[in-house]
């Protein structure tokens, strides 16, 4: 896991040598106001929670490239991040975890254009160091004696959850449903859970505050991720350049951070 970190730094000089840079002047006057007497900008992105540390790693390539855009990051469970954009909060793009809620997005009208899909990612059973409880399966999750914490239901990790169980035939109750990934993470970090499903990248980046236990069953129910603009931004273009990085040359960043590459 520290492996992988060291692999993002590493990547971070390489895909900052392919960005181009902004001509500031222009990009000022074709894509939006300027939010401040400096001229500096604002760009920002409604992330799925499990893409904080790869998002993080591209926020700086961004503004490295950008010096006059300041990209502020607002992390959360899809649903939720949905729910606050219909809502009318403001926000340029949107990276959700999962087609569903997205979709959500598209049918209020507040895409603008067609999502593109950037990475997928599996679960993997997340326990504190030393497994205490002993996990080894998923059916292990199912145990009486086991305390589990998932993410909520219409969360994407929570629905990915129950779709695996389901077709194990397994029945989880959980001493608690969290609202994103971060809130389980939090969960079993501090020994208050046994055991939580989260994803493959999520485990890989709590490094050594955490174990992980991949499970086959995973590879049944993979989380595809979209990304889009969204509707009413002041700041298309700067959305838009955003985009191409993640579905671009940023995309290695991704990989290295162990997201899987989208089907097509």
């Amino acid at each position: 896991m520290t492996n992988a970190r060291r692999r993002l730094g590493a990547t971070s000089a390489a895909v900052l040598l392919a960005l181009p840079l902004a001509a500031c002047g222009d990009d000022a006057g074709a894509g939006g106001a300027g939010t401040g007497d400096g001229g500096e900008r604002t760009l920002t992105v409604f992330a799925a929670a499990s893409l904080t540390t790869t998002f993080e790693e591209l926020e700086e390539l961004f503004e490295d490239a950008h010096p006059d855009v300041d990209v502020r990051l607002s992390f959360g469970g899809s649903s939720d991040l949905v729910a606050q954009i219909t809502e009318g909060a403001r926000a340029d793009v949107l990276a959700s975890a999962d087609i569903a809620n997205m979709d959500k997005l598209v049918s209020a009208g507040l895409a603008a254009g067609d999502p593109a899909e950037f990475a997928t990612n599996m679960l993997m059973i997340a326990v504190p160091p030393g497994n205490p409880a002993g996990i080894a399966t998923l059916a292990d999750l199912a145990r009486k004696d086991v305390e589990l914490v998932l993410c909520q239901p219409e969360v994407p990790c929570g629905r990915a959850a129950l779709e695996v169980a389901d077709a194990a035939g397994l029945t989880f109750s959980p001493v608690s449903e969290e609202e994103s990934v971060s809130g389980v993470l939090t969960k079993v970090e501090d020994g208050e859970a046994d055991a939580g499903l989260v994803y493959v990248t999520d485990v890989a980046a709590a490094g050594d505050d955490l174990e992980g236990i991949d499970f086959p069953e995973a590879a049944d129910v993979v989380n595809h991720y979209p990304i889009v603009a969204v509707e009413g931004s002041e700041h298309a273009d700067l959305a838009q350049q955003w985009i191409d990085l993640v579905v671009g040359d940023g995309r290695q960043v991704l990989l290295d951070a162990g997201f899987g590459t989208p089907a097509s």
